[in-house]
């Protein structure tokens, strides 16, 4: 349940249209609900504006399944599930409505079609960051972001790059994926007045070492305004850019 959904509810209940009873009913399970091998937090999105997610690497399949059942009990729509592979999301999809992105990883539960806001920018040193990139790009989008993805335009070309600024300056937040060298985030921050959030990928020969040579560069960016989420991190680059993008405060940012 959301800040909207609860203020519903208590309306509902000073107009008497619902009764005080009934309104304890659909908060029983705050703050959170023991399952035994999870303690799902039904109250996050009171204090944080989006469900909890799951994260499915080292779950199985069944467990994932209870957890989202139990969230979508609540009352719980576009349950973000991380990590998740495609033979456990298709146990997962027996139990609870599951929409899956393979590229992503990603599954989201009990979806529902919902306004995007604002403007997100994605983009990609290359085609082989697009896992990372998909995955940010999908969790900003379930939570609210519009997003638009500009893939393959690493510093290798920088044309390539260079005919997007229109969209770059536009946007209120640039989630930069890149391997290798990692210099495209350095780039995009000199390019844009918004924050960008560099993600650094495993994508590289094998001084990359498994993406911690992208990490140094961005984290020593020469441009100002860029921080760093870790290796492989979409989710969390995703889930940083919507809040930006959706920050109250900002003319027209729910526009």
């Amino acid at each position: 349940m959301n800040r909207e959904e609860l203020t519903r509810v208590l309306e509902a209940v000073r107009d008497g249209a619902l009764s005080p009873e009934a309104a304890v009913k659909r908060l029983d399970r705050a703050p959170f609900e023991d399952i035994g091998f999870a303690k799902i937090d039904h109250h996050r999105p009171l204090r944080n504006g989006a469900s909890e997610v799951i994260y499915g690497a080292g779950k199985t399949s069944a467990q994932i399944a209870a957890i989202a059942a139990r969230m979508i009990e609540a009352g719980a729509e576009n349950i973000l599930i991380t990590r998740l592979d495609e033979a456990k999301a298709g146990e997962v999809s027996k139990a609870v409505p599951l929409r899956y992105e393979a590229v992503a990883r990603i599954g989201i539960a009990n979806y529902k079609e919902h306004a995007l806001v604002g403007s997100v920018v994605v983009a990609s040193g290359g085609t082989s960051d697009l896992p990372v990139c998909e995955e940010a790009a999908l969790t900003a989008e379930t939570l609210g972001s519009r997003v638009i993805r500009l893939y393959d335009v690493g510093v290798a070309g920088l044309h390539r790059l260079l005919a997007h600024v229109d969209e770059l300056q536009s946007a209120r937040c640039v989630v930069a994926v890149a391997g290798m060298e990692g210099a495209l985030a350095s780039v995009v921050g000199g390019l844009v007045d918004c924050p960008v959030i560099a993600v650094p990928t495993s994508v590289g020969y094998g001084a990359n070492f498994g993406g911690l040579s992208a990490l140094l560069s961005m984290l020593n960016a020469c441009a100002s305004g860029v921080s760093v989420v870790n290796i492989d991190n979409g989710f969390g680059a995703g889930y940083l850019a919507n809040r930006i993008n959706r920050m109250k405060g900002i003319e027209g940012a729910e526009g």
